[in-house]
This record gives structure tokens, C-alpha cells and sequence, in this order.
């Protein structure tokens, strides 16, 4: 319940009764809110900045309200600052503690605002602040897996679909997928810098202010790049936020995906992944077991990002404009996801600076299921003038051959080969060599050691 330096109800003039003490609870956020008292002291310097410039308040009082403000930052800092459950959230502490500081003339910091465009105001400054937190950290995930990438070009191994053999690739070039999917999601979260560049600060309730303010003003100063449009759209608006959840959720997904990949390539039946002691924990009967918990960790936690997701998905569903006491949940739901996301990205880091691939175990799999057959099919086409679907069939019954023979491919003669198609030379056994077929996927993209050297070369630049 918001009170004032009277220990009264700021509307306690309008509502004469005593606020229940369950709606007491349930309405108090400061546990969750405090965190933006930076951002909630900044704008109200820059408001009352404005207040005076436009002449709605005098020189003295906004020295005072400043003098005050600073102090209570410092308080803060200090960590001798007392937040009060009894005042709500962190606007009215702050708000509260101004009227102990300065008097009676805190109450102009209020002029031509209300906490609807202050919160917002508060809300997205951090946001920017933590938008751009998270991209360093998804930036030295990209360099690790670049360092992991770049002294693996040569290491060669299956690349799967239906987790079955298909192609032989580089293992850089896989690891360089994951540098596709970070960069895709460093983007989503500069997209959302735009949306929180705009300056709710000014709409006030809902409607604007009789005020003669100054909005471009305000904007400027607190680092805004233009003012909002619609003062309705402003005070209701949390498209800022799904946007934030949504690209958290896909982040997250994102290393969900490869923490499972990594997790069967570690199991006893794949073993194509080492990882280090430093990033495993044992069993409390088993003694042999070294378990990729955090893997697991980073696997399971995705659910939290989607749930957050969906929560704030559900809130505004059915809301009319402009605000409501169901918009209370956004700042936790933030908070959360975006501490769990920097959690997670520290954490997958430090995954990738403590494995390493199982080369003889990758390249023994890599000889396994025909893997170059493709590549003999494509010779086909280009050597003896077929058409791919041909070659696809005389490919095909060249498998069905070795298999019935239990040989691998690369283990068939120029004599058994010919059975099947009597055209072939000696040439055609360079098809089989991993190396070669590796080196062959030339096209923009593909898995040629020297595109993957100018891929690292290319994000290294970055």
C-alpha cells in the first residue's frame, strides 16, 4: 500500500478504509522491483530537468528534489537505504524517502507523471541495459565455440540426419552451426533495442498531461532515441517484453538442442565427446559414473524460458486497455528469464572450454553407413553423364551389394564395382576417402575445409 511521509495512503484523501493486509501482500513488489532504482532515480532527475526548463517548477525546487534523489542513490548503494514493504514498490520508497529528505516539495517530482509511464519508463531503461548484457555473453560463446572450431578443422566425422549416418563433415563445421544459431539470436535481441528506444516517459495516466512538457527532451536525456506516439498504446503496451521472452525462449531452445546432441555424443554408446572433470558429476552408489549434469541442466531449463513466455502471453490476452493490476507480473517474469539466460550462457561457456571430440572414435563412426554414397552418386552424374536419379539407382544397388557382402564401401575392388556399373575407372575409389568428400562440398556453406577456414576467418572479424 503506497503511503506518504505521513505514513498515510498517498490516496488514502479518496479511500477512507483500511487496505486489507492479503491485498497488502499480494500488491507489494518491491522484493522484486527494487532492482530499478537506478533507472527510477534517472528518470525522475531527468523529469523534474524538464519541469524546470518548461517552467512548471522553480530552480530551487529542482535542486532540491536532485540534492535528494542523489542522496537517496547513494543510500542505496551504500546499502543504507531501507526498503520498506509498507510503501509497495520502488517508486513510492523512493518517493517516500525523497519526503524525508527534502519536505513538502518531494511532492512536485510528481508533476505531470504518473507511476503508469514511470514504470515503463524505469522497466525499459533497464531492459536495454540487460538486452545489451546478454549479447556479450552470447559473444563469448561465439568466440569459444570459434577457438574449439578453429583447431578442428580437419577432424572428421558423420554428420547425422535421423541420428543415422548421412554425410561425412568437419566437426568445425558443426561447431560452426552453433555460431549460425548465437549470431541469429543476437539479432532477435538488437531487433527488440528498437521497440525499448522509445520513450513512454510523459503519457502520464493514460491520456497525456494538461502540462506543457516537453517529451523530446526527456528522451534525450535519458538516452531514448524518440518518444512514443499513442499515450493509450504506451501505458498498455508489452510487446517490448514478448518480444525479450520470445528471444530468451529461443536462445535457450538453441542450447537445449545442442546440450542434448552433446549429451548422446558423450553417452557410452556415441563416446565422440570428452568432457572434463570440471563439468561432471559423479553418482552417489556408482562409482564409475561421470554424468554431464550440466548439460542436462542447461536440456531442462528451456521449460522455464517457454513457461515465462506463455505466462506473459496469457496476461494480455484478454486485457482491455490501457492498464491493470495484471500487468504487476511482468517485471518478475523479466527478471527472471533474463537472470536465468546469463546463468545459462555462462554455463554453456564453460561447457564448450572443457570439451573435446574423440577423433579416432568420430573418424571410426565417419567410415560407418555407406556415408560416402552420395558422394559416389554426384560422381555418376558429373563423370558419366547420368541423370542424378540414375545414379541415385546404380548408388543404390552398389550399397545393397556391399551390404549383402558386410564390406564397407571403401573396402569394395574396381572388379566388384564395375559389376554394377562396368563404365567405372580407377578414379571413382577417391570418392571414397572421407577427406576427399569433405573437401568436394564447395558450394557456399558447405562443409569444405576451406569454406569452414573462411568462415572462422569471417566471424573472427566480427
Amino acid at each position: 500500500m503506497t503511503k506518504n511521509k505521513n505514513n498515510q495512503a498517498i490516496w488514502s484523501s479518496r479511500i477512507k478504509k483500511k487496505t486489507s493486509s492479503l491485498f497488502q501482500k499480494v500488491g507489494n513488489s518491491i522484493n522484486i522491483d527494487k532492482r530499478l532504482y537506478k533507472e527510477d532515480i534517472s528518470g525522475s532527475i531527468a523529469h523534474v530537468e524538464m519541469l524546470f526548463k518548461q517552467k512548471i517548477i522553480s530552480f530551487k525546487i529542482k535542486n532540491k528534489i536532485i540534492y535528494g534523489l542523489n542522496k537517496i542513490n547513494k543510500e542505496i548503494i551504500n546499502n543504507k537505504f531501507e526498503f520498506n514493504i509498507e510503501y509497495e514498490d520502488i517508486h513510492m520508497n523512493i518517493e517516500r524517502r525523497l519526503f524525508q529528505i527534502i519536505g513538502e516539495e518531494a511532492g512536485y517530482v510528481h508533476t505531470a507523471r504518473s507511476r503508469n509511464d514511470q514504470v515503463i519508463t524505469d522497466f525499459k531503461m533497464w531492459m536495454k541495459t540487460a538486452t545489451k548484457e546478454i549479447n556479450i555473453n552470447i559473444d563469448k560463446v561465439i568466440k569459444s565455440t570459434i577457438i574449439l572450431a578453429e583447431k578442428n578443422i580437419k577432424t572428421i566425422m558423420p554428420g547425422f540426419t535421423h541420428l543415422k549416418n548421412a554425410q561425412a563433415i568437419s566437426f568445425a563445421h558443426y561447431l560452426m552451426s552453433y555460431v549460425e544459431m548465437f549470431n541469429r539470436d543476437k539479432k532477435r535481441f538488437l531487433n527488440n533495442l528498437d521497440s525499448l528506444d522509445e520513450n513512454p516517459l510523459g503519457v502520464a495516466a493514460l491520456a497525456g498531461t494538461s502540462f506543457n512538457i516537453d517529451r523530446n527532451y526527456t528522451t534525450k536525456k535519458l538516452g531514448f532515441n524518440r518518444p512514443t506516439n499513442n499515450s493509450i498504446d504506451t501505458i498498455s503496451d508489452r510487446d517490448f517484453v514478448l518480444d525479450f521472452l520470445y528471444a530468451t525462449s529461443i536462445c535457450s531452445m538453441h542450447m537445449s538442442r545442442i546440450a542434448e546432441e552433446l549429451i548422446i555424443w558423450n553417452s557410452d554408446g556415441f563416446n565422440l565427446i570428452n568432457l572434463s572433470d570440471k563439468i561432471v558429476t559423479g553418482s552417489s552408489i556408482m562409482p564409475q559414473k561421470k554424468n554431464p549434469d550440466l548439460l542436462e541442466y542447461l536440456r531442462g531449463k528451456t521449460g522455464n524460458f517457454y513457461g515465462n513466455l506463455f505466462s506473459m502471453l496469457t496476461i494480455l490476452k484478454g486485457l482491455p486497455l490501457s492498464y491493470f493490476k495484471d500487468l504487476q507480473d511482468d517485471k518478475k517474469i523479466v527478471f527472471e528469464s533474463n537472470d536465468n539466460l546469463n546463468n545459462c550462457l555462462k554455463i554453456f561457456d564453460e561447457v564448450l572450454k572443457n570439451s573435446n571430440p574423440n577423433k579416432i572414435k568420430m573418424l571410426e563412426l565417419a567410415n560407418n553407413g555407406f556415408i560416402t554414397a552420395t558422394d559416389l552418386a554426384d560422381y555418376l552424374v558429373k563423370n558419366h553423364s547420368m541423370s542424378f536419379r540414375k545414379a541415385y539407382q546404380k548408388t543404390s544397388a552398389i550399397v545393397n551389394f556391399a551390404e549383402k557382402r558386410k564390406k564397407k564401401l571403401n573396402q569394395l575392388t574396381l572388379e566388384e564395382l564395375k559389376k554394377i556399373e562396368p563404365k567405372l575407372k580407377d578414379d571413382v575409389l577417391k570418392v571414397f576417402d572421407l577427406g576427399n568428400s569433405i573437401s568436394s562440398k564447395i558450394s557456399y556453406g558447405g562443409t569444405s575445409f576451406d569454406n569452414i577456414k573462411k568462415m572462422i576467418i569471417k566471424y573472427k572479424k566480427k
